[in-house]
């Protein structure tokens, strides 16, 4: 399928019927197995988080320098949040929402059938943390393992211009 073929007349009707609901979710399959391979093979992403997650680093995921800057794209990233002797982190607030409702939802996912994600909520509440902390936890240790994937899949596609001198060499 093309993506012109993708007409706006949809989105002027207002509403799909399940066939093309069905023609666009294999349109995307197709595009998010083109785009990133390895993102799909992660426990606990789909096609529809995988896509979120992929507009949110957008078509230059080279501008991200770390796993921490994904993390705070999403808005996953710890804030301190300490006071006196307490020493704690809160969610950040800031960052993609939409990519910090699908890190949440791989989160959930694992939770519900990934025995190491249940063994380590086990552990991290034995040792005091509350539950929101802990999926706050998790969302950070799943943004690292999405940000390693996209790198892979994105250095196996295109060699990124770093300097803008190389990018007026190549024009």
């Amino acid at each position: 399928m093309q993506p012109s073929s993708l007409s706006p007349a949809w989105l002027a009707a207002g509403s799909c019927s399940p066939s093309e609901i069905t023609q666009l979710d294999t349109h995307l399959a197709v595009l998010v197995e083109s785009a990133a391979p390895s993102l799909l093979d992660i426990k606990g992403v789909g096609v529809a988080t995988a896509a979120t997650l992929l507009a949110a680093t957008g078509d230059n995921p080279t501008r991200l320098r770390s796993d921490r800057s994904f993390a705070a794209l999403c808005g996953s990233s710890p804030v301190d949040a300490s006071s006196g002797r307490q020493l704690r982190h809160r969610l950040n607030r800031g960052g993609d929402r939409q990519a910090n409702c699908a890190l949440y939802l791989i989160v959930l996912n694992r939770l519900s059938w990934d025995q190491r994600s249940k063994d380590y909520v086990a552990r991290r509440t034995a040792e005091g943390k509350t539950k929101k902390e802990v999926i706050r936890c998790l969302k950070r240790y799943v943004a690292r393992e999405v940000y390693q994937a996209i790198m892979r899949d994105m250095a196996d596609q295109v060699a990124p211009i770093t300097t803008l001198k190389a990018f007026q060499r190549a024009a």
